[in-house]
This record gives structure tokens, C-alpha cells and sequence, in this order.
């Protein structure tokens, strides 16, 4: 097979080579997940000193890896024997095909490996063999170097040449799997879902969790969760994710029975995240991950963000909580959950009219005492479900 993927990786190389070494597998398997899970063809995924390659003649192969967490970038490229002239001759046809008449061009020569030749070398034989042939062609052409209208790339290795017209941006990131598991608490709406896809881009493989606050919330707002993460599970090749379903109601209720009701938010999100912790333990994960923007709502301000974590003992992480609603609404639509968290819901009935935006957290710990913490979290695991356990 001539043609091929060339998949390309950042921060990769700078492990020592027992991590590098782990990390690369994981990638390659993570590679192979994709193309099957997207149903794309090819031969064969080799790792080669600093780049995968995928043996495929399909050029949606590239566009397909590029999603794939740890590449930086793809191309899908024309393989020929490692010498002037297979680089040079591979040039030529790929110009006849790609550049156009009165249109520019120049030669983005690569080498790596031990040859006869430099990189200068091997960009003149090219940009040489083009210019005759488009010369041969009628097309008039020209060399501009510093913004030509097309480029062609060649890539000289030991053991091969790699010649190609493009380069997709991948997601970049590090391989999922690769940074252990954590458990997220995923509403379904805007922010958490975007919050879990940036931790998975950093190695780490997610598992939902969908507090269920019926009767205070509608079943369009669990069908918007479960599509969620229907999606995030197509950004998880190689990991399938599994979501829980816990139930919260009667907690909520339990807060606005025996609590000020300013503090229902602050309360009901200590509730969740003992109950995140618990299933954290299940699945031998090592943390909680949020959708919490700093002060994009009442309850997401410097004072009711430490109440919520005041004297919980377990890793929280807030992905989002510099970002402002734009900037996540974007990564939301690049992610492809955007349209779904905004399909109408009747959002929480439980919100309080006046919620608290300056708690004291041993003003919420004197109002917790009230409740019987321990034997709503029981009820509420008693209840907890695998909703959904992807292959």
C-alpha cells in the first residue's frame, strides 16, 4: 500500500522513554478504536521514532485520527522509496493533480535519518521536478516561498519518503486511559459535559454520573444528559465510558424541609459530590470533575465554591472555572453537545429565589447538621444505577 496516515504528537516525546513507551500504545490502540468505531479501513497502525503511521487508502482516515486525544496533527500522504528522485518524482505527479494554472507553489521539505543529501537538497530536486512539470503542462508556474497558493510537503525518513498537501489539526491532548479515571458530575446541560471533554484531552477517562433530581427536574433534562454523554463516548475510542444514574430528589427535598432555602444549591451540591465520591471508590477513580465557572451563576461564586468543598476530603477539579460562557459555549459546539444541552428542559424546580452568593462554610456546615447525611447518601446509592455501559 502507497498511501498512508502520518499521525503526529506534541508533549508525547518529552516522556522518558518507559512513559513515552506506555503512552504510544495506548495511542496506537486509542488509533485503532477510532477508525473501527468510524468504520474506516486500514491495513496496519506503526510506530515509528516520533510518528505513527496508519496504513489506509482512505483519506478520511487522517480527518478521523486527527479527533483522536494525543495527536497534534494528520496528513494523509503518498509513501516512496527514501531517495531523491521517488521524492521528486512523487512531487511532480501530486503537482499535475493539485496546482492549478498561474498558481504559486512551494516545496515544505522535512528529513530525518541518515542520507547522502540536506533538507535543502531534497526541497530544490522537488520544487525542480514540479516546476517541469507544470512547465510541461502549460500551467505557467511560479515559486513564491512566503505565501505561495499551494504547498507540497515531503517528509524524508530512513526507511521512507512521505509526500502530502495537507495537515489537519488534531485535538492534541494525551491519550485517553493514559491519567487514570474520574468521575464526573454531568448534568446535561452546557458546562459539564465540555468540562469532562477537557479532562479527557489531558489523558483521563471519564465516568458520568447523572444525579437524577425528579420530581424537582423533567425527564428531558436526563435524556439531554444521556446524549450527552452519548456523544463524549465517541471522543472516548478505546475507553468505553460507563454512566450512572443516582437519584437526589428526596435529598432536595430533605434540604428545603430542615435548611434555609438560600442554601439549597450550596447543600444539594455537597450531597452530589458524596455521592460522586462514593462511586469514585467503586471505580477506583481519583477525583470529581465539575462544570463550575467562576461566577457564572449565584452558586458559583469565591465564597459558595469553598462552602461546597468545606471539610469533603476528596480531589475536585473545576476545568472550567476561568473560562467565561462564550469561550465554553464554542468548545460546546466543537464538540458537538452544544445542540443538545440547549433543547428545552424544565431545569431545576429547587432553585431557590434568592440563593446564597456569599455562604460561610460554618454557616453550611451548622445547616447540614440537620440532615441525615449519611442515611440520605445510603438511600440514594441503594437506588444508584448503571445506566448506560458503552462497548
Amino acid at each position: 500500500m502507497n498511501t498512508i496516515v502520518i499521525i503526529r504528537y506534541g508533549e508525547l516525546s518529552l516522556k522518558s522513554p518507559g512513559v513515552r513507551n506506555f503512552f504510544e500504545r495506548t495511542l496506537v490502540n486509542n488509533l485503532k478504536a477510532m477508525l473501527d468505531q468510524q468504520a474506516v479501513s486500514y491495513n496496519e497502525v506503526i510506530r515509528d521514532r516520533g510518528r505513527i503511521f496508519v496504513e489506509s487508502d482512505n483519506p478520511a482516515a487522517a480527518k478521523v485520527c486527527a479527533n483522536v486525544f494525543g495527536v497534534v496533527s494528520t496528513s494523509f500522504a503518498r509513501k516512496v522509496d527514501p531517495n531523491l528522485k521517488s521524492a521528486a518524482e512523487e512531487c511532480a505527479a501530486t503537482a499535475g493533480e493539485f496546482i492549478a494554472e498561474s498558481e504559486s507553489f512551494a516545496i515544505r521539505p522535512r528529513r530525518s535519518g541518515n542520507h547522502s543529501f540536506t533538507s535543502t537538497d531534497l526541497g530544490r530536486s522537488c520544487g525542480d521536478a514540479v516546476y517541469e512539470k507544470l512547465e510541461s503542462l502549460g500551467r505557467n508556474p511560479s515559486v513564491n516561498l512566503d505565501d505561495p497558493d499551494k504547498e507540497i510537503f515531503v517528509e524524508m525518513r530512513q526507511n521512507a519518503a512521505y509526500v502530502f498537501t495537507g495537515i489537519s489539526k488534531g485535538v492534541g491532548g494525551l491519550p485517553v486511559g493514559t491519567q487514570g479515571k474520574m468521575v464526573v458530575l454531568l448534568s446535561g446541560g452546557i458546562d459539564s459535559p465540555v468540562a469532562a471533554w477537557l479532562l479527557m484531552r489531558r489523558g483521563v477517562k471519564v465516568i458520568p454520573v447523572f444525579c437524577n433530581n425528579a420530581p424537582f427536574s423533567d425527564e428531558a433534562s436526563r435524556q439531554k444528559a444521556i446524549k450527552c454523554v452519548k456523544v463524549l463516548n465517541e471522543w472516548s475510542a478505546g475507553n468505553p465510558m460507563k454512566m450512572y444514574e443516582v437519584s437526589n430528589g428526596k435529598n432536595l427535598q430533605a434540604i428545603r424541609d430542615n435548611c434555609s432555602l438560600k442554601n439549597t444549591c450550596i447543600l444539594c451540591k455537597r450531597m452530589m459530590y458524596r455521592i460522586a465520591f462514593e462511586v469514585m471508590e467503586k471505580e477506583k477513580a481519583s477525583g470529581i470533575i465539575t462544570g463550575s465557572s467562576l461566577g457564572q451563576v449565584a452558586s458559583q461564586t469565591t465564597f459558595n465554591l469553598h462552602a461546597e468543598i468545606y471539610g469533603l476530603g476528596f480531589p475536585i477539579y473545576h476545568p472550567l472555572i476561568s473560562f467565561d460562557k462564550t469561550e465554553i459555549i464554542d468548545m460546546a459546539k466543537k464538540i458537538g453537545t452544544f445542540d443538545i444541552s440547549i433543547l428545552s428542559s424544565a431545569g431545576c424546580g429547587a432553585v431557590p429565589e434568592r440563593p446564597e452568593v456569599r455562604a460561610m462554610y460554618d454557616a453550611v456546615v451548622e445547616e447540614e447538621a440537620k440532615l441525615d447525611v449519611d442515611g440520605l447518601i445510603d438511600d440514594s446509592l441503594a437506588n444508584a444505577k448503571v445506566l448506560y455501559e458503552f462497548e
